[in-house]
């Protein structure tokens, strides 16, 4: 008779499968006629692959792209799907330019593995002149936790808008709250977030 599994056997979590796809590298549109060219370019995930993700926030994620690795944090579209922030160092790694087809190997990582979120300037001054609980709670929180927040405040279109969250942020966690209220990760409800518009240029090659 099978010996029954043990309960740190039947604890452990299944590993996350790899998810591969193909996708263009695209140049976002400028945002005024005189406005300089980004440094940046972007791809969005087929919905095929983003479907296979975990959530539809952001989700961290380590892989290949064109056989280099990485590790990055995949935006939502407010759409229910994702987009990748292609910084200039990966894309001359990956040896690809804007118009591009890639490959594309990811797997979500681990909680325990979650990089530690860039914290905005006006967020980290407003952190050290609020409560000490506010900053016990912030330090003791998760990196997602700390990502959502900073995604709450930075999802906000206007300055006062998001100076205003910053505010409310400092003030919930001085509270003990450990995450935003309300905040629909993904934007599909609310349309606070989007992917980046395309370069007509890019889209014709």
């Amino acid at each position: 008779m099978a010996s029954k599994k043990s309960s740190r056997e039947r604890a452990e979590p299944k590993a996350a499968s790899a998810i591969r796809f193909s996708a263009t590298l695209l140049r976002p549109a400028a945002t005024a006629p005189t406005s300089k060219p980004v440094s940046w370019i972007f791809l969005t995930l087929p919905k095929e692959a983003s479907d296979k993700l975990h959530s539809r926030g952001m989700v961290s994620v380590q892989g290949t792209i064109n056989g280099s690795p990485f590790q990055a944090t995949l935006d939502p579209d407010g759409k229910g799907g994702h987009w990748l922030k292609v910084e200039p160092k990966l894309r001359e790694a990956s040896g690809a330019k804007v118009g591009d087809t890639i490959t594309l190997e990811i797997t979500p990582l681990p909680p325990d593995q979650e990089p530690e979120p860039k914290i905005p300037p006006n967020l980290k001054k407003s952190l050290a002149a609020a409560p000490p609980k506010a900053r016990e709670v912030w330090a003791d929180i998760t990196p997602a936790a700390r990502r959502d927040f900073i995604h709450w405040i930075e999802s906000a279109k206007q300055a006062t808008t998001r100076d205003r969250r910053v505010e409310t942020a400092c003030d919930m966690l001085a509270k003990g709250k450990r995450r935003p209220c309300c905040f629909d990760r993904s934007g599909m409800y609310g349309k606070s977030l989007s992917c980046p518009l395309a370069d007509d240029a890019s889209l014709d090659r």
